[in-house]
Formats: structure tokens, C-alpha cells, sequence
């Protein structure tokens, strides 16, 4: 990952909704229903990604084991919330211009013009910030279920400070 940018992830099968609440704080995650763990492991080498799982056989793996492949295992039983909170807070993350999350890709600004049609009028008409998917063109925008994700995701960021605070460990995934 060149130096300055935002780290990218790659997150086992069992975290694809850790994967989208990812997305919606900014950052690109991959994750696929049902990869086999060697598959992963090759394509966060490839790419560059950082590993994130609770599997433990997959930090067995030589290359992840060794720090070939940075990574940083989710511990087990935390919800959504609280894994996001725990990567956040690990990897000293702030929130960032969220992503499309159901692809990663960018949100582009888009103009009433722009989506009319394929968005409900309602909404055409009540909202006034509207974002493109530079991936998927999904077509967002902020209403109340914005509002919604957006709380979520402060209170992440606050437990992430709050969970430093009280246990300064590392805050680096493995090299």
C-alpha cells in the first residue's frame, strides 16, 4: 500500500457485514460469500489487502503467519459494531467519505438531473445530496436511513478512541 493512503481490506466469509459497515466508513473492503481461505489469502497478497478474520487456521497459513500478508484476526463473538469498532480502533482509523456498501466503490456527487427516474420521487424531491456508485451505479442518497448508518458509525468511532484509550496495544495488523 503506498505510503499515505487509506489501508484496503480483505474480509474472511464471515465478515460481510463487517465488510459493508467498512465500506460505509470509507474504506474499500473485498469480501465474497463462501471464498476459500487460500483464494483469500492470494488475492489480499495480490492486492495488497489487509486480511481481517476470526478464523484461526487461516493465521496458520504461512505467508499471513509469517507477515507476508498483513492481516489482523477479528476476536470471536463481537458484533458487527463492535468488530468495526475494533478495527478502527487497532488500526487507528478515522471515518472517512463512506463508500458504496455493497460494492466499495466511490461515491460520486450526482444532480437531481443526473438520477432522476431512478429514484423514488419522493425522495427525488425531499433530498438534495445525491451519490453514484462509480462501480455498481447504485444511486444514494441522505435520508433518515442515512441518518441511521451515519450514528452508527460515530458511535464505532467513539468506542474505537474509547477502547485505545483504556488499552494501548499495538495498532498495526501483522507484517
Amino acid at each position: 500500500m503506498p505510503q499515505g493512503e487509506p489501508p484496503r481490506f480483505a474480509c474472511d466469509a464471515m465478515h460481510g457485514a463487517l465488510s459493508r459497515w467498512l465500506r460505509a466508513a470509507g474504506y474499500d473492503a473485498f469480501w465474497q460469500a463462501g471464498i476459500p481461505d487460500w483464494d483469500l489469502v492470494r488475492h489480499a497478497a495480490a492486492e495488497g489487502l489487509v486480511l481481517l478474520s476470526s478464523d484461526t487456521g487461516i493465521f496458520r497459513i504461512g505467508i499471513v503467519r509469517d507477515g507476508e500478508v498483513r492481516s489482523l484476526f477479528i476476536p470471536h463473538g463481537l458484533t458487527t459494531e463492535a468488530a468495526l469498532a475494533f478495527v478502527l480502533g487497532r488500526l487507528n482509523l478515522p471515518l472517512r467519505e463512506p463508500r458504496c456498501m455493497a460494492c466499495g466503490g466511490a461515491l460520486a456527487a450526482r444532480t437531481r438531473d443526473q438520477v432522476a427516474g431512478r429514484v423514488p420521487p419522493r425522495s427525488l424531491a425531499a433530498a438534495a445530496d445525491f451519490r453514484e456508485c462509480t462501480r455498481c451505479a447504485r444511486v444514494f442518497w441522505q435520508g433518515t436511513h442515512w441518518e441511521r448508518i451515519a450514528a452508527r458509525l460515530r458511535q464505532a468511532e467513539a468506542d474505537a478512541r474509547n477502547a485505545a484509550r483504556a488499552s494501548p496495544r499495538g495498532t498495526e495488523p501483522s507484517r
